[in-house]
């Protein structure tokens, strides 16, 4: 089975930069083919924030296009998620995620089925 783990939260504030990063372990090929990241706060569901198919051009939610990188590391089992000129909105559990689906459906419109990290917290003050 496909295992996630996500580091890199913390606390910052108004306009700080963050990066998360994620690991995957247990996988095949296949397996990391889509991979993302998604955020979700207390009383709201899980929503995605950017999403990337393969080395293909990433996908990003409206409210973190152009403050917010997601790119794969060298060795392609590692996910980064660099989040710049980050905003108290931008408070929420953070998680990553791996699936199967095509270059479509790998966006952050959905919420996948498939592998999910156990999450790491940012929380951006005023």
């Amino acid at each position: 089975d496909v295992q996630l783990v996500e580091s890199g939260g913390g606390s910052v504030q108004t306009g700080g930069s963050l990066t998360l990063s994620c690991a995957a372990s247990g996988y095949t090929s296949d397996d990391l083919m889509c991979m993302g990241w998604f955020r979700q706060t207390p009383g709201k569901g899980r929503a995605g924030v950017a999403a990337i198919y393969r080395e293909t051009t990433p996908k990003y939610a409206n409210s973190v296009a152009g403050r917010f990188t997601i790119s794969k590391g060298n060795a392609k089992n590692i996910l980064y998620l660099q989040m710049d000129n980050l905003k108290p909105e931008d408070t929420a559990m953070y998680y990553c995620a791996a699936t199967q689906r095509n270059w479509a459906a790998c966006g952050t419109g959905t919420v996948w089925s498939g592998a999910w990290g156990q999450g790491t917290q940012v929380t951006v003050s005023s």
